[in-house]
Formats: C-alpha cells, sequence, structure tokens
C-alpha cells in the first residue's frame, strides 16, 4: 500500500469511530492529567514547605555569647558558598516614646546587612539597606501611627523611620516582635551576635559564623543556634523531594499506557487478522497502527500537558518550570507506553489466528 493509502484509511479509522479513538483519547488523557496533576501537587507541596520555612527565617542561624565582628559578618555572603544574606546586632538603649512616657521600647543596633535580611522578599531578593533613620517593627508603627519617612520623638530626640518590617510571632526570635532597630555602620565596635540566611542549608555556615568571633568568655564559649526552633532542624530538602512518594508516578503512567496500548490493539485482532488475509503487508498494518495510535494518544498526551502546564503556572510560588518538569514526566511516559504497546502488540497478529479469532469473537 502507498503511504497515503495508509494515512487515508487511518483517518477513516479514527473519524468513523473504528479506532474508538474517543474512549482511547479520554482514557490517556484522564490518565495523564490524574498521574501528573498527583505530581504536580506532590512537589508544589514541597515547595510551599520550603517557602515558609524561608519566610519564617527557618534557614537562619545565629552565633551568640561572643564579641561578633560587625564587618566580617556582613562581608559573610562574599564567601565561597557562603550565606545569602547576615548582619550582625546588639541589643540598644530602652526607648521611650514622647507620646507614652510610661512605656519604654527595646531597641537593637543592627549593621546594613542585617536590614537587607529583614526586608528581603524571599530567599535570594534584596532591598536597599536604608540606614537613614531607625527601623520600626509594624506593631510599633500601627500603635503609634508611624509612617515611612516621618519623625519619631523619643527620649533620645526625634528620629526619622527609614522603614517598617513584619516580623509575626510564628516560632521564631520573639525580640524583634516589638522592637526598634538603630542601623548603625558595621565598624563601630564589636557586636552580640550575627545571623546568617542560608538557603539551602550548609554545614559551612556555622564554621563561617565562628570565623566573625572577635573574643568569647570562657565559661560562656560562643554557640550557634537556630533562629526559628519551631521548625524540625534536621529537616532537608532534598531529601523530601528524592524520597517523596509520587517519584514513582512515571513508571505507574507507563505501566497504564502499556496497557491501554495493549488493549487498543487487541479488541480489534480480528480486524487487523482479516485485514492480513485480504492482502495488506505487515509493514503497512503496524504503520497504520502506529499513526491511528499516534493521533489520539498523542492529542491526549498534549491536552493533559497543557492542562499541567496551567495548574503549575498557577499554583507554583517560586519555579514553576521545576514542577513543571517533574510533572510532565508522566505524560511522556504514559505516551511512550501507549505507542510500543500498541506496536509490540500489532506484531503479535498473525493471518494464521484470523479463524481462531473468528471463533473466540
Amino acid at each position: 500500500m502507498r503511504l497515503g493509502s495508509i494515512i487515508s484509511e487511518a483517518l477513516r479509522n479514527i473519524g468513523s469511530g473504528t479506532a474508538h479513538a474517543v474512549i482511547m483519547f479520554l482514557a490517556v488523557l484522564l490518565a495523564g492529567t490524574l498521574l501528573g496533576g498527583y505530581e504536580a501537587a506532590s512537589v508544589i507541596g514541597l515547595e510551599r514547605e520550603a517557602t515558609t520555612r524561608i519566610t519564617a527565617f527557618a534557614d537562619t542561624t545565629t552565633i551568640m555569647g561572643a564579641a561578633i565582628d560587625g564587618s566580617v559578618c556582613d562581608r559573610l555572603p562574599d564567601a565561597a558558598n557562603g550565606p545569602s544574606m547576615a548582619g550582625a546586632m546588639r541589643v540598644g538603649d530602652q526607648l521611650t516614646p514622647a507620646s507614652t512616657p510610661g512605656k519604654d521600647i527595646a531597641s537593637y543596633q543592627i549593621t546594613p546587612g542585617m536590614i537587607d535580611m529583614l526586608t528581603a522578599n524571599d530567599s535570594t531578593g534584596r532591598t536597599d539597606a536604608d540606614a537613614s533613620g531607625i527601623w520600626v517593627s509594624s506593631d510599633v508603627a500601627r500603635d503609634f501611627g508611624l509612617a515611612v519617612g516621618g519623625p519619631f520623638d523619643t527620649n533620645h530626640g526625634t528620629a526619622t523611620v527609614a522603614g517598617v518590617f513584619d516580623w509575626p510571632n510564628d516560632g521564631r526570635d520573639t525580640r524583634f516582635v516589638y522592637a526598634i532597630l538603630v542601623p548603625v555602620s558595621a565598624t563601630d565596635g564589636t557586636f552580640t551576635e550575627c545571623w546568617a540566611k542560608q538557603w539551602p542549608a550548609s554545614d559551612q555556615t556555622e564554621t563561617l559564623l565562628y570565623s566573625t568571633v572577635v573574643a568569647s568568655d570562657g565559661q560562656n564559649p560562643a554557640g550557634v543556634m537556630a533562629v526559628n526552633k519551631g521548625f524540625d532542624s534536621h529537616y532537608d530538602a532534598q531529601s523530601g523531594y528524592l524520597n517523596r512518594m509520587t517519584r514513582w508516578t512515571p513508571f505507574a503512567a507507563l505501566a497504564v499506557g502499556l496497557l491501554l496500548g495493549i488493549v487498543a490493539v487487541r479488541r480489534r485482532r480480528l480486524e487487523y487478522a482479516g485485514a492480513l488475509h485480504s492482502g495488506q503487508t505487515k509493514g503497512a498494518q503496524l504503520l497504520g497502527i502506529t499513526l491511528e495510535t499516534l493521533i489520539w494518544g498523542g492529542s491526549a498526551s498534549a491536552a493533559s500537558a497543557s492542562l499541567l502546564i496551567a495548574y503549575c503556572a498557577r499554583m507554583s510560588q517560586s519555579d514553576p518550570a521545576a514542577v513543571l518538569v517533574a510533572a510532565l514526566r508522566t505524560p511522556v511516559a504514559l505516551f511512550a507506553g501507549v505507542m510500543v504497546a500498541s506496536v509490540l502488540s500489532g506484531l503479535t497478529i498473525r493471518e494464521s489466528q484470523l479463524f481462531r479469532f473468528f471463533k473466540n469473537r
């Protein structure tokens, strides 16, 4: 048979319903979307868990109990494989607002690196550190009606509010929940703590934090601890991703694809055996099977991939492309299984089986 005739026959089989293309299309679409969506939802769940930890400063550690060199602390992000952000702090004077003489507010002196950390929008984003005035927590700003650029009168004089930062009570260090932060130069004496924010976590971070120590009290040596102790300190994002239960979905999809491919051909084995008896060559028959499967299997897989793309783009918070790559393996494996099983099943059909198929129909 000529190629044009084979293609024409395949299209007629699709259009007339002989190939049961609609049923097979829906089966592939449903299996690919459900299994791929399950994988995407699992990866997005892990992604959100990581984002929650980063937002809550669970990826941040601090060293305390020693004199800290603020300039060394602020330069930690410049080290190879160092943290993305770092900054130093120390306790400042208690400040009394002029409007509430009987109410003191804790203040802390911080380096520019700490401002970057407090105002970061995500795990890698940074904002310019505005050290022209004080920084107040959102709770302080709300209680005293403060706004960026406005004055704040205290017993230490009038200060300009350079910024307002959020510090929710989600398990992190609570000292900044209701506090005033006063930017100072990183070279202005020593500090009591150095914070380092790094994702993913690295064992090198602790070593780098110890490099900021200028002097340590022998009775109370410097120690490193998490800024947010409300999260599991043994959390391993990479291990969680590699060991997720849905990592097997491509193999499950492949098995489903093989089953669908076998069913699609075996339900028409009498027709195929009869065609061989009528003079159709085996090569022409296999090509026809391949074309028909490619039409309903390929279009269903493409539709499934489109739905997964839309889902990942809508639901992923940080890296839709990475989630999509993981999810698309499922419809690809399903399509591969359908194609391989259809062709191999077609190879098993012979003209000599015609009468047996006819008797068992």
